[in-house]
């Protein structure tokens, strides 16, 4: 059965920065990208950044491109967020997600963790 366990969320000052990470478990887990969604209250869980495996390639959403930056281990199950120049929309609840190895669809999800941003 696979695990995600994110971790790093916090309260921090607008302008500030947090390192969220994800870590996924499960036997002989494999997948195809990794990502991270979030959800603020009273919205829909948005996509926020993601990572494929093969070749490295990213995506980030515009609203924190410039400012967020997925990276990660693939030898090791394991995404970053580094989320910098934090606004106060950015304050949710952020997600990891990974897809299985024969589908690109996100198919295992974190409980998640808060973030907060205060002025």
């Amino acid at each position: 059965q696979v695990q995600l366990v994110e971790s790093g969320g916090g309260l921090v000052q607008a302008g500030g920065s947090l390192r969220l990470s994800c870590a996924a478990s499960g036997h002989t887990f494999k997948s195809i990208a990794m990502g991270w969604f979030r959800q603020a209250p009273g919205k829909e869980r948005e996509f926020v950044a993601s990572i494929r495996w093969s070749g490295g390639s990213t995506t980030h959403a515009d609203a924190v491109k410039g400012r967020f930056t997925i990276s990660g281990d693939n030898a090791k199950n394991t995404v970053f967020l580094q989320m910098n120049s934090l606004k106060l929309e950015d304050t949710a609840v952020y997600y990891c997600a990974a897809t299985p190895p024969e589908k690109y669809e996100y198919k295992y999800w974190g409980q998640g963790t808060q973030v907060t941003v205060s002025s």
